[in-house]
């Protein structure tokens, strides 16, 4: 939009008539005369985008920082009783340690900002070994699956791995191709 009121800036400059202004634009003619007005009043800087502040925020550029590092050194740290943290308990920390109250929903903008994004932790037992799933997937799996080729029969589903490109009743494993279908 603001190229659109700087092209129309420089027509109007040059001569041309509000009128074919707004057909050559596109626009309505009431837009290009605001922008005359504009234009007159504080020139073509007066038709450049001007960035929308909004209310400032409560927490000082410091006491974000501050929120960041309670953040990375984790929910626990701060009190809670597990290490997930959510935009409530984020709420509930800043309203406790600075006395600013935030709604949890108006949280993610600054949040991300500080380079948090929303992450939902894989669940995964408590006795889970990673060396001994590593072991068994290395030595193991590639028996087993030996064995069920042998056999003759097919992969269960959750052990094949289906690449699929294109419609769920696609061939698996092949490019769909558009033009096969709509000649059906």
């Amino acid at each position: 939009m603001e190229e659109r009121r700087l092209f129309a800036a420089s027509l109007l400059k040059s001569g041309w008539r509000p009128v074919d202004v707004a057909d050559e634009c596109g626009v309505t003619r009431g837009a290009v005369s605001q922008w005359c007005k504009a234009l007159a009043q504080g020139g073509v800087r007066s038709l450049r985008r001007k960035p929308h502040q909004g209310r400032p925020s409560r927490l000082s550029p410091s006491q974000w920082k501050q929120v960041a590092r309670v953040l990375k050194a984790g929910a626990t740290r701060a009190g809670f009783p597990t290490e997930r943290w959510t935009l409530p308990r984020i709420a509930r920390l800043i309203e406790r340690r600075w006395g600013v109250r935030y709604h949890p929903r108006s949280l993610s903008r600054p949040l991300h900002r500080l380079g948090f994004s929303a992450h939902r932790p894989r669940s995964q037992a408590r006795e889970r070994n990673d060396a001994l799933i590593e072991a068994w997937v290395r030595r193991d799996w590639p028996r087993i699956k030996k064995g069920l080729e042998e056999a003759g029969g097919r992969l269960p589903s959750w052990m094949r791995r289906v690449t699929r490109f294109g419609p769920a009743w696609a061939p698996p494993g092949r490019r769909w191709d558009k033009s096969e279908s709509s000649s059906a």
